[in-house]
């Protein structure tokens, strides 16, 4: 084997080369984890491309395993799965020969050879394979020179990539997630391709576009994958939400930072500091208000004034057309998107008790997270800002856990609810119990009163005089 295989592997290797033998079927692995073993990548998938069908050929490595693990046919698309006792898991199929329609990227298939398959694939250094035939076992076939492109870190079509970009558009996002994701250039000529092409996504799934969106947002440093987005052309196209946040408006030479390249930084500074996805997304989408609620005033210059309150309303409908998760992961954005301009306020000003309670309620348990968010947000070139305002926000999360291991108030609900409200006054559900919700809630978190029972029952009956129940 010209690379190194774990241990658990060579085995199954074998086993896979024994069954080609005994089907007369040439066997191969290829893509992936060829690509990963040469880079040093964890891997645990292992492609099998035969000469014969894959179906058959997984059936036999079935009966020579150990244990004989389990086996997922996919009779309609020719492909068969194995996971191993080991954790490994087998993905066959036979070789392949595809031709695409122009308004489809699902090709139409025919029996091929290991080129025809090489030539299918989407970059050169996912076309390498190695023969697990026994005349030249660990032998490399790699007809577009992907080992040299991998040592050169750089992303090539096999084919020209016109057509392969063309055939399956999807191609587009997975160059731009593997340049993310590896630290790869993608070749000049293959760039230029995308943006040549870049109106071929419309015929993608959107679930597939943001499962490669999700693998940029995962990597090491995510803006490399929306910066290019932007250059190919790609993001007007999927994200208009956030290609609309690039440029600079000038008026009377005032000029204002430009916000989609503000809001890339602040996601690598968030991504050098989390690796929840969700938290990635809020920084993501922290200004995405701003191009709606940017206005010009002579006396203040450019504002955005509400644009967190725009943003927070926004991120349900961006998250639907994505097909991202609507549930909790959404309201979590959503939550953090809204809240984000709070805490530099409290910086500019003298800390009130009252207002640091507030927010540590309104915050939750997403409270540490937003202020990771507010840290990375700044994205002063002045090391001088940058420390007043890491100082500053140093000084706010003292003043949480001070207020927050006295008061108890992350999470807390009011001593009196609205049950207790409508048995002591026999009154229905309505404005009048919210009413006295709120006031008790406010007053509670303001320090009118102390957090406690009797202190909100007798301004529950305070507030219901005021409002004419006795």
């Amino acid at each position: 084997m010209i690379f190194n295989v774990h241990e658990k592997e060579k085995e199954i290797l074998a086993t896979i080369s024994q069954a080609g033998r005994e089907l007369n079927f040439p066997v191969y692995i290829v893509g992936g984890i060829v690509r990963d073993r040469f880079l040093g990548r964890p891997s645990t998938d292992i492609d099998i491309v035969c000469l014969g069908s894959g179906i058959s050929l997984a059936k036999k490595v079935q009966s020579l395993l150990p244990g004989k693990p389990k086996i997922a046919i996919y009779q309609r698309f020719g492909t068969a799965m194995i996971r191993t006792t080991s954790g490994i898991e087998l993905e066959f199929v036979g070789a392949r020969k595809e031709s695409y329609r122009s308004d489809s990227r699902k090709p139409t298939v025919e029996n091929g050879t290991i080129e025809d398959d090489q030539n299918r694939r989407d970059f050169t250094i996912n076309a390498m394979a190695v023969s697990l035939n026994q005349e030249n076992f660990g032998e490399l076939i790699d007809p577009f020179n992907g080992l040299e492109h991998l040592q050169q870190k750089i992303l090539v079509t096999p084919l020209e990539p016109g057509k392969t970009f063309s055939d399956d558009p999807l191609r587009m996002m997975r160059a731009i997630r593997f340049s993310t994701q590896l630290g790869f250039t993608i070749e000049d000529k293959t760039f230029k391709a995308i943006g040549q092409f870049k109106n071929r996504i419309n015929i993608v799934s959107q679930e597939r576009i943001t499962i490669e969106i999700q693998k940029i947002m995962a990597s090491p440093k995510p803006s490399v994958g929306w910066i290019l987005l932007f250059k190919s052309g790609l993001l007007e196209i999927i994200f208009p939400e956030l290609y609309a946040m690039q440029g600079v408006s000038i008026k009377n030479n005032v000029g204002h930072k430009d916000n989609f390249y503000h809001t890339v930084q602040v996601l690598d500074n968030l991504a050098a500091k989390s690796d929840n996805i969700w938290l990635r997304w809020a920084a993501l989408l922290h200004d995405i208000g701003k191009p709606i609620t940017k206005r010009w005033s002579d006396e203040a210059g450019w504002t955005f004034h509400g644009h967190e309150a725009i943003g927070a309303n926004m991120v349900k409908r961006i998250f639907k057309r994505l097909k991202l998760p609507l549930g909790s992961e959404m309201k979590y954005v959503r939550h953090l998107v809204r809240l984000h301009q709070r805490p530099i306020a409290l910086t500019n000003k003298e800390i009130s008790e009252s207002a640091i309670r507030r927010i540590i309620f309104e915050a939750g348990d997403s409270l540490d997270d937003l202020m990771d968010l507010c840290e990375s947000d700044i994205t002063s070139k002045s090391k001088e800002k940058v420390q007043r305002y890491l100082r500053n926000y140093a000084i706010l999360r003292k003043k949480f856990k001070e207020v927050e291991q006295r008061d108890q108030i992350r999470n807390w609900q009011p001593p009196i609810d609205g049950a207790e409200i409508m048995s002591t006054f026999n009154i229905p559900p309505g404005r009048v119990v919210g009413l006295i919700k709120d006031h008790i809630r406010e007053a509670i978190l303001d320090g009118v009163i102390p957090n406690d029972e009797e202190a909100a029952r007798q301004l529950m009956f305070a507030k219901a005089k005021e409002l004419g129940l006795e």
